[in-house]
């Protein structure tokens, strides 16, 4: 586990330096500094205020579904789990790290495997169902203005939407079928006995069935209450519009206009919906060539290098240092923690 930690931040910081390099070869860098002093400040306050929000967010739909399934828990705790979870998902491929992560944390606060699972599941399946749903609809009601932006990008983006649908298609199947999911752990319990990473026990089988007993138990409360499930899958859609509106910010930050901010936000959630599901930590590289290849008409005279760094810099690499800082204190915490 600590060596895949490893590898994945070196790959990380590997396609970072690459992606540095190709996006600033040849740019002047004291060009690129001067343009970005000369930024409209409130815009650009706006912008790290809706990236904050974006990862908060998230905190806030886990706190409110601990809440509602009877599980208490302070919102610092909550917002905590969520700058974790943006941390390890955007150092490990595909973001495969964030919820393992914010189990383990979860689970040394002393909440339930099964309910922290259930509600860890439904804020993603709602994160990845709300995106697929805009998805959608982009290339159902937009599609004359997406295939002008695309071009030849075109098959990146239907080739994400799929890989999205699918993964929600898994979720909902995973989270539905409580008797499928004790065979699975079932069947990966036996094969790492076999293999002997574990020893046999009969009572973690028995700790299996109750935890997927109690699993149950909270999905079919969550099923029976609409309300939740409402508030859940509208929350997300605000928050999925946060991170979308941010580059139109920049937009007006730059001084630039001729292009409404529906027009702007469509473009950036077409970028999320291409690189998303790519097996690269931080989707690095891919989402620069993905946003230079569909702004490039709409951040023009030179604006659209300025306007990459200064959107990527603000709705990923701020939020992974801060997100770096929280993970390492919940580090640090869950540490002193096992030694009491």
């Amino acid at each position: 586990m600590k060596g895949k930690k490893i590898l994945s931040a070196v790959l990380f910081l590997l396609l970072a330096a690459v992606t540095f390099y190709v996006v600033f070869r040849n740019q002047d860098l004291g060009e690129l500094f001067e343009a970005v002093g000369k930024m409209n400040k409130g815009y650009l306050f706006l912008a790290v205020v809706t990236a904050v929000f974006f990862v908060s967010a998230e905190g806030i739909l886990i706190w409110y579904l601990l809440h509602a399934i009877g599980e208490k828990a302070s919102i610092f705790s909550c917002l905590k789990y969520s700058f974790a979870g943006f941390f390890y998902s955007g150092i490990t491929p595909s973001a495969t790290g964030g919820q393992p992560m914010q189990l383990y944390y979860m689970n040394k606060d002393g909440h339930k495997i099964a309910d922290s699972s259930v509600v860890l599941m439904s804020v993603a399946t709602a994160y990845k169902l709300v995106l697929v749903l805009m998805g959608i609809g982009i290339g159902v009601f937009w599609w004359k203005d997406l295939h002008s932006y695309m071009g030849e990008y075109l098959p990146v983006y239907f080739l994400g939407l799929f890989l999205n649908t699918v993964l929600v298609v898994a979720l909902l199947a995973i989270m539905l079928n409580g008797p499928g999911m004790e065979k699975f752990l079932c069947a990966a319990e036996k094969l790492l006995v076999k293999i002997h990473l574990m020893k046999p026990s009969d009572k973690r089988r028995e700790s299996i069935h109750s935890m997927v007993g109690q699993y149950q138990e909270t999905v079919g409360f969550l099923k029976s209450h609409g309300r939740v499930l409402a508030f859940l899958t509208g929350f997300t859609f605000i928050q999925r519009c946060s991170v979308f509106i941010l580059t139109y910010f920049i937009y007006k930050g730059m001084g630039l206009s001729g292009t409404d901010a529906f027009t702007i936000m469509c473009l950036q959630a077409v970028v999320y919906i291409a690189v998303d599901m790519l097996p690269l930590p931080g989707s690095q590289g891919i989402t620069e060539i993905m946003y230079a290849a569909v702004f490039q008409n709409i951040f023009v005279g030179g604006s659209l290098t300025v306007s990459m760094c200064v959107t990527r810099g603000i709705n990923f690499y701020m939020l992974l240092i801060i997100s770096a800082v929280v993970a390492a204190y919940c580090w640090w915490h869950s540490v002193k923690k096992s030694k009491i």
